[in-house]
């Protein structure tokens, strides 16, 4: 019978995490705190240990880790955490993790990745070879806890170590060149250049000239010789962005450098050569591009060995709060004065569909930051196409019979509606209705200030003198 290890700070997970995989006829046994972890190890063999990574001491689920695989215990290890980021995916990985998986998960995931490891562990009972320390890891700049990042954090941490070639496929603003800049990071060609182009903005004889260099007097203004990308990037990596942007011709030798790992700038008659791990991205279906003859079959399959889809903002849409105080952050007018997003303006900016993803919302945060009139960014700072359909006609706020929302009012309208409503339901008491909305009374004032209704007469909705 397998048995498995639990660690986590919080009692309530511990049995929670204990009942479920006991439910699969697995034994367990639980630990709350590093110590106990070890002690237990030390006196029983696990197949597989789930730990949290956030742990309530000094130590955490990724010392454990370090410290178990220097053990002879070859026990699966699947890590928790409540805040996923690539870096600790990274981590993980690198240090030998079966997986790693954020919270919240869902039970039948969690008993699957188990029994993954389990299946693992007993396809190699002799136990694992302890790993050499991970790379040193910097910082990404990709900002994202929703499964799919993290599914993503954990493709970058496989594939950043090999040499093989990455396609990035994701729409315009998702941003793939984070991801490539993040996968040469965690690589270890991590000392040596990072170059990237965008085919799609130069003709061929041009972005043939940047890609392989050119020799002096090759064409008209080739007044010396000049490397090209491919060469200032050897040792490094090279990103081709819109790759589906490039002509056949160019694409017939750009499948020549990968498969040779040589170039011959334009008018020189001998080849270089260069060491390159190229990654390419594109917003196009690659593939489809490839069936319809839009695009080399065999330039794909040699760019494709790793493909990693980059989600768009719309299917991840519980990071925009986290991505929202991100760029505020970087666009506040001053330093020690930061921004801050209204309830309304959050629920609006996450119900919008961002069809220019990440980089059309750190330009629309950079937009409200400007005309923001104090530290509080509301509805009426965000740009109009981030705005509902304003109603035909003008509801007065005095009517809530008239219905809450049925003319498809702003956000800032229907708070305004509802406090009214609960106001007038609670007869004007005011302390019924902050217990009605699940706030103090000091609070319902500031809400009534901002919609400008006087508290002693709410069925009215009179606004305040000035």
């Amino acid at each position: 019978m397998s048995r498995i290890l639990v660690i986590d700070d919080d009692l309530e997970t511990c049995r929670f995490l204990a009942e479920i995989f006991q439910s699969q006829g697995w034994e367990v046994d639980t630990a709350r705190t590093v110590r106990g972890a070890v002690r237990r190890s030390e006196l029983v063999a696990y197949d597989c240990i789930v730990s949290d990574i956030r742990l309530d001491e000094r130590r955490s689920g990724l010392d454990l880790l370090k410290l178990f695989r220097k053990s002879a215990s070859g026990a699966e290890i699947v890590l928790i955490s409540g805040f996923g980021s690539l870096e600790i995916a990274v981590e993980a990985v690198q240090e030998g993790a079966f997986d790693f998986i954020s919270k919240p998960f869902q039970v039948q995931q969690i008993i699957s990745t188990v029994s993954r490891a389990l299946d693992r562990h007993g396809e190699n009972a002799e136990g694992s070879t302890p790993r050499e320390g991970g790379l040193e890891i910097p910082a990404s700049g990709i900002i994202g806890r929703t499964p799919q990042m993290v599914d993503l954090y954990k493709e970058i941490a496989r594939v950043a170590p090999s040499r093989s070639t990455v396609l990035l496929i994701g729409e315009s603003g998702t941003g793939k060149e984070l991801i490539a800049r993040s996968i040469h990071q965690h690589s270890r060609r991590s000392q040596r250049h990072f170059v990237a182009i965008n085919c799609g903005a130069l003709t061929e004889t041009l972005l043939e000239s940047e890609l392989f260099g050119h020799v002096k007097g090759s064409f008209t203004g080739a007044i010396a010789d000049k490397k090209g990308y491919f060469e200032e990037a050897s040792g490094g990596t090279l990103l081709l962005d819109e790759i589906s942007e490039t002509t056949p011709a160019l694409q017939v030798k750009l499948l020549r450098v990968l498969q040779e790992g040589e170039i011959k700038r334009v008018g020189d008659t001998r080849s270089t050569q260069v060491d390159v791990r190229v990654i390419a991205a594109t917003n196009r279906d690659l593939e489809d591009e490839a069936k319809a003859g839009r695009f080399r079959e065999d330039l794909f399959y040699r760019l494709s060995v790793v493909t990693l889809r980059v989600p768009p903002l719309r299917e991840r849409r519980d990071d925009i709060p986290l991505l929202a105080r991100h760029f505020l952050r970087r666009a506040s007018p001053a330093p020690g004065r930061e921004l801050a997003l209204s309830s309304a303006a959050s629920a609006l900016l996450t119900e919008y569909a961002w069809p220019g993803n990440v980089r059309e919302l750190e330009n629309t945060l950079e937009s409200a930051a400007l005309h923001a009139r104090g530290g509080l960014i509301t509805t009426e700072d965000l740009p109009a196409r981030i705005q509902p359909m304003r109603p035909s006609r003008a509801l007065t706020a005095s009517d809530p019979q008239s219905g809450l929302y049925e003319d498809l009012p702003s956000l800032d309208e229907l708070q305004k509606r509802y406090l009214l409503h609960v106001l007038k339901s609670a007869g004007g008491n005011r302390s019924r209705a902050a217990e009605i909305l699940g706030v103090d009374r000091r609070t319902l004032y500031r809400m009534a200030e901002r919609f400008q209704i006087d508290l002693e007469t709410p069925e009215t909705s009179t606004p305040r003198p000035r």
